[in-house]
């Protein structure tokens, strides 16, 4: 029966081609049609070995399309059954618009609505947009006013009243710290000599304000530097600083030391006219950041030697033996008079500082500071390079026992600098410098009387010297450890040792 009933829904249009004489074309449109009834239509029509092909259409049916010779003709219907066909062709096609509507319907249920949170992304995205839109507007309109402000600025130091001068100073100082451009564009608008005149006012206030505006000009630009130089801004630094407050110290600490930057690239800068006011703010009860800024600039000017001569002129090699001792700034003033023992006029000043060695040899003993030891060890090493003198003077100091500590304990480039001079302390009887090597042991010439007796007693002295104050400086370095258990075996292994285990 329900073959009989499917069988009834299977419609079959028979088209007799009127162009292709070859073949006859039977299409049946069918999707549950079982395989009974095609074979029963196929035996009813008489078509032997047909070539039958299937295509699937768009309402998910197959077109089965039987191919026939002429001669093999189906039995044609009559006009009751073609007009019964065509009923049920009729009903197959509403059939398939049904299905095609319940397959819409069965899509838009499987289709999930968006997600709250991607609804949410959705409007994050949006807002960060509309947000980088706005943004940008606001930054090209801010660019426009920043110009303008700009031009206003120009004029105002070029052609105002003192009061538009200093408005335009406030600005031009706001406008600087943007970028480094800006810097550079304004320093070509011609504001450098406007304000390097301004530092020549009487009213301090004024004149700050000009020292700040320079300050931004000159970060990280050496054009604007030359140019502050070339307009004569070292010849309007004032002479006296009785009248400076301590923000009129750290402004002129902070232009001095950019405007010292310039011996880097070998450009002469007059340090005539900047050392006595940077010494002037050292020797002042400024505050040690503003100390510091200074020191950075005397170092600066320090790495030229041709500087060397003013430097040591207005007694700046006191000033930064004494600010050595000071733990923010030891490194800074070291650093400054290593560059200036290098000097033949920078050594004689520190030989004849009262401060030498004893506040060098102090510093080789910050433990806490391995880079304030580095450089107190170099300054010593230069002065003791040929100087008998300057070793006797270390000597009576004490520097054998704490070299011995930095020998053993300092950084490895402290520690090669302090063998060094252990080498140079271990017989100063018997040496002699060389001119490039430091102190050297002296030759016998041969035939010269050698008194055996004399030299087995130095050696065995200078033995005991190296025992003893080793021994002292491993008791020194076993308090601080807390380990006076083990003060000892530290005794024993030192009495147990000779001056050969050093590596001289």
């Amino acid at each position: 029966m329900f073959e009989h009933v499917w069988s009834c829904f299977c419609c079959v249009i028979v088209i007799r081609s009127k162009f292709f004489s070859g073949f006859r074309s039977f299409c049946l449109f069918s999707n549950l049609c079982s395989s009974k009834v095609r074979h029963q239509y196929l035996i009813q029509n008489k078509v032997d070995k047909p070539h039958i092909s299937f295509t699937q259409s768009h309402c998910d049916s197959f077109l089965l399309i039987y191919h026939t010779s002429p001669s093999q003709k189906p039995n044609m219907p009559d006009q009751s059954s073609t007009t019964s066909w065509f009923f049920t062709y009729t009903k197959i096609r509403f059939f398939t618009k049904i299905r095609r509507f319940l397959l819409l319907r069965t899509a838009k249920k499987q289709y999930k609505a968006p997600d709250h949170s991607e609804k949410l992304r959705d409007l994050s995205s949006a807002s960060k947009k509309e947000g980088k839109i706005e943004k940008e507007g606001m930054e090209k309109e801010n660019d426009q006013d920043g110009w303008v402000v700009l031009q206003r600025s120009v004029k105002g130091l070029h052609f105002g009243r003192w009061e538009e001068k200093e408005l335009a100073a406030k600005e031009i100082k706001r406008i600087a710290k943007e970028d480094l451009k800006t810097r550079k564009s304004m320093g070509e608008l011609g504001i450098i000599q406007p304000l390097v005149a301004m530092i020549e006012s009487e009213v301090l206030e004024r004149q700050r304000l000009a020292v700040q505006a320079l300050i931004e000009l000159a970060n990280g630009s050496f054009t604007n530097k030359l140019l502050m130089v070339e307009s004569g801004i070292l010849s309007k630094l004032p002479k006296k600083i009785d009248l400076l407050d301590e923000s009129a110290f750290q402004d002129f600490a902070h232009l001095l030391l950019s405007l010292s930057s310039l011996s880097s690239i070998q450009f002469p800068v007059s340090s005539a006219r900047i050392i006595p006011l940077v010494v002037s703010i050292l020797d002042s009860c400024s505050s040690i950041e503003t100390k510091i800024s200074c020191l950075g600039t005397l170092y600066n000017l320090s790495s030229v030697l041709d500087n060397a001569g003013n430097l040591v002129a207005s007694g700046v090699v006191n000033t930064l033996l004494r600010l050595s001792s000071v733990g923010e700034a030891s490194e800074k003033s070291l650093a400054t008079l290593g560059n200036l023992v290098v000097n033949s006029t920078g050594r004689k000043a520190l030989e004849s500082s009262p401060m030498v060695p004893e506040n060098l040899i102090e510093i080789l003993a910050w433990e806490e500071k391995p880079k304030c030891q580095e450089l107190s060890a170099y300054v010593l090493m230069i002065l003791a390079h040929q100087s008998s003198v300057q070793r006797q003077k270390m000597a009576k100091a004490g520097i054998v026992s704490v070299l011995l500590e930095v020998a053993l304990l300092g950084s490895p480039l402290a520690q090669k600098r302090a063998l060094k001079l252990l080498q140079w302390f271990k017989d100063e009887r018997q040496k002699r410098m060389g001119p490039h090597s430091g102190p050297q042991v002296g030759r016998l010439s041969i035939g010269s009387p050698v008194n055996k007796r004399g030299v087995d007693e130095g050696k065995k002295f200078m033995k005991n010297i190296v025992k003893e104050s080793l021994y002292k400086n491993m008791e020194t370095i076993t308090r601080r450890a807390n380990g006076a258990g083990n003060s000892s075996g530290l005794k024993a292994l030192v009495l147990s040792s000779s001056s050969k285990s050093l590596p001289y």
